[in-house]
């Protein structure tokens, strides 16, 4: 998908915990940008690197992209991280926005978020954090690198409640890329009725380099179709969810969404 902005905003934008319930609504993901082009080493963190950060409860956000320009890393290259949208404040959701970067594009960072009708584009680890979100009818699509990672969680404890869940989605793209990387070491990640290009590596998802993480983590999927969801040749610790298991990642119960979207929606 070729994106384009007929408004373009060239700038960095924070919205601080002392402004909550904002909503910002854009002309459309193809119509309206806001863009930048920090990276970790430029910006001195993978934080302080996004190009749109959100620090307030009840943020809301509809027909708008938000992109960071930093160009793709060579394999190895160390403070190439570039954030695109990074979201700290709890109850958000995002209706039909755009994120769009290479490396670290969308930094899920903490708090229950509803993505719907996004457009998610990236090459290395591009949804990352600890964040409790329900990412539901979005399109992923993987740019070209050697080999990237579509997700990578930081759930850190078994008692911690937080993870990715993603419903009736799209993985396609033009790179190849692992379903998720255990970056905590009970990373919770989890792809339900989805449809998996070939652009998905045949093992699906990597540890981290840390064996015992194969034993904490929790990667699954439910009931998803394509190239990419062959399971023939998946790492033997992930799991093909039974109907039980799959169902409390089935809905905006997931993200506590009952009780706080129709208040920010």
């Amino acid at each position: 998908m070729n994106f384009f902005s007929y408004y373009s905003c060239r700038e960095k934008v924070k919205i601080p915990k002392t402004k909550p319930y904002i909503t910002l609504i854009g002309a459309g993901m193809n119509a309206t940008t806001i863009t930048w082009d920090d990276t970790a080493a430029t910006s001195l963190s993978t934080l302080k690197s996004a190009t749109f950060s959100v620090m307030s409860l009840g943020f809301v956000a509809k027909d708008i992209a938000f992109e960071n320009t930093a160009p793709p890393p060579p394999p190895g290259a160390v403070g190439r991280q570039a954030v695109a949208f990074q979201i700290s404040g709890d109850h958000s959701a995002l209706y039909n926005c755009a994120f769009l970067g290479a490396q670290d594009t969308l930094y899920d960072h903490k708090g229950r978020h509803f993505f719907k009708d996004c457009w998610i584009q990236g090459s290395i680890d591009f949804i990352f954090g600890d964040g409790l979100s329900l990412y539901e009818s979005c399109v992923l699509y993987a740019i070209d690198t050697p080999s990237g990672s579509l997700t990578a969680q930081k759930r850190k404890t078994a008692d911690e409640n937080t993870g990715f869940a993603f419903l009736n989605c799209t993985v396609t793209g033009t790179g190849l890329v692992l379903l998720g990387r255990a970056w905590g070491a009970y990373s919770r990640v989890v792809y339900l009725y989805t449809h998996l290009d070939v652009v998905i590596l045949p093992g699906g998802w990597n540890d981290w380099g840390i064996p015992s993480r194969e034993k904490t983590a929790f990667y699954g999927e439910y009931k998803c179709w394509g190239r990419g969801a062959d399971i023939h040749n998946r790492v033997a610790w992930s799991h093909q969810l039974s109907d039980r298991e799959a169902a409390p990642f089935m809905s905006t119960s997931f993200i506590d969404g009952r009780s706080w979207l129709s208040s920010v929606s």
